[in-house]
């Protein structure tokens, strides 16, 4: 077999992994974002200040070593113990708090029923920004830790039916989008809806020609594709860019708040015709290729329905999410109805993977759809939580400069004070992705291709492979940073 032969092989007939070790995954990253806020909290309570000498280099390595760091380990040498690893840095953490939360100095006015009735500054939504964050490092780790032995095969896409962890980056990408969506947002029609529709046909053209330009590129260098993820000439630029377009004549069409309704009948309709008509057969075992364009593309091609249920779910859970809230209790509530609405939707997850078929990411059939929006509800309560935790930290400590997190509102703070946390947003890498979104996804492709061709994946060690990872990540948190640093957003569109 040849080099590109067996990459395609390495990628292929995968089954995935359970749902428990997916959903026990949503734990570590909120764990670290709790880490790192309270090595900020630690460093002010020892010195009084936040400032470090050099503070775009050292915010920067705070941020990679306490979030990129554990998430690459965790996926790499370390995901045979990811319970452990979890369990450790759950332990760390909170012994951490204990002692912050105890110690001498700190006002001891702080109790459950003041911090409920206690007010946050409104604006955005820290968790949103975070979710959206995580998602796409998490997907830029994953696309070239697959390549290495050391990545678990039971972690990748699977080929027909299955759970992998990069199955769900998938349709997490698709809803974290949907989050932020200016209908999500709440932002009115401007003039008619044929303009809107059309202005909405004008924004989707970068990821047109992003789509363009790595089909181009895949075929000049003979890079290995795995056909049946997508197909021929299909890949997910094309998917977001007709599901963005989709999506937005339906919400132009029918009201926002009704969007989830859409999103059930859409699943479910999808379903019925994989499981009435001959559509799931034609998908999965009609492998001719050559006959056209449909029958070349077929995987991506009709996909595209069960990502647009996905969508229009997230769009109405972040309709949910930004509603105007200012008190603490308000956001608790939130937090429990994700976590209900989340063990609903496992419920009716398990209901259908018994009595129709189970997840399909290839597909994306119901079961798909239901499993990715309630790890996603469940991964946001989690962020939702840890946030809380580090919000009380801070009221606590009266620190209030942990970046991408809530901050207490208090009416005693002064100007200066708003101004130096505002200032710390500067140097943190969450804002930094964040500002760049799509140029991030961009250059972690481009770097991945790059690295496959300079690297042999196959022959790495395990040191090795976890090195060039961390390498990788850190050229493309770094070129992010840099253009962070200077305000730079790259869009054009």
């Amino acid at each position: 077999m040849s080099q590109r032969e067996l990459k395609e092989a390495f990628v292929s007939n995968l089954t995935g992994t359970s749902l428990g070790e997916v959903a026990l995954g949503s734990f570590l990253a909120p764990l670290c974002f709790i880490n790192r806020g309270l090595v900020w909290i630690l460093y002010y309570q020892g010195r009084g200040t936040i400032p470090l000498p050099f503070p775009w280099i050292s915010h920067f390595f705070v941020d990679f070593a306490t979030i990129i760091a554990p998430l690459v380990l965790s996926c790499t040498m370390l995901s045979d113990i990811l319970h452990w690893v979890i369990m450790g840095l759950a332990l760390v953490s909170g012994a951490v708090q204990w002692c912050v939360y105890h110690a001498k100095g700190n006002p001891q006015t702080t109790t459950t029923k003041s911090f409920l009735q206690s007010h946050v500054q409104s604006g955005l939504v820290p968790m949103v920004t975070v979710f959206r964050v995580l998602v796409n490092v998490k997907t830029a780790i994953s696309i070239l830790a697959v390549d290495f032995n050391v990545f678990p095969r039971r972690y990748a896409k699977t080929e027909v039916y299955g759970t992998g962890v990069m199955d769900f980056g998938v349709g997490a990408y698709i809803f974290a989008n949907a989050l932020v969506c200016p209908e999500a947002r709440g932002k009115t029609i401007i003039g008619s809806k044929m303009n809107h529709i059309a202005k909405q046909l004008m924004t989707v053209w970068p990821l047109v020609f992003l789509g363009l330009g790595r089909l181009v590129s895949l075929k000049m260098t003979g890079y290995h594709e795995h056909v049946t993820e997508y197909g021929v000439h299909w890949n997910f630029f094309f998917t977001l860019a007709i599901v963005r377009v989709v999506a937005s004549v339906l919400l132009a069409l029918f009201p926002v708040r009704h969007s989830w309704i859409i999103a059930v009948l859409l699943g479910g309709l999808y379903q019925l015709a994989l499981e009435t008509t001959g559509l799931k057969s034609f998908l999965l075992h009609n492998n001719d290729r050559t006959i056209d364009f449909l029958h070349a593309n077929k995987e991506g091609l009709f996909s595209v329905l069960g990502y647009i249920a996905i969508y229009m779910a997230g769009v109405r859970i972040g309709l949910y999410l930004m509603k105007p809230r200012t008190l603490v209790r308000d956001y608790f509530v939130v937090i429990r109805n994700f976590l209900l609405g989340s063990g609903v939707l496992y419920g009716a997850l398990f209901l259908c993977q018994a009595t129709v078929e189970p997840v399909s990411r290839r597909l994306a059939n119901l079961s798909f759809c239901l499993w990715t929006v309630a790890q996603c509800m469940f991964f946001l309560a989690c962020l939702a939580i840890g946030d809380m935790m580090l919000l009380m930290l801070q009221r606590k400590t009266h620190c209030y400069f942990v970046p991408s997190s809530w901050n207490p509102h208090e009416k005693d703070q002064d100007a200066v004070a708003e101004r130096k946390r505002r200032s710390l947003d500067r140097f943190c890498l969450f804002q930094a992705v964040n500002r760049n979104q799509l140029l991030f996804f961009l250059l972690a492709n481009v770097t991945t291709g790059l690295t496959n061709i300079l690297v042999d994946t196959f022959s790495t060690s395990d040191y090795v492979s976890v090195s060039v990872l961390l390498s990788y990540m850190l050229i493309n948190c770094g070129a992010v940073h840099v253009l962070h640093l200077f305000k730079i957003t790259v869009k054009f569109w």
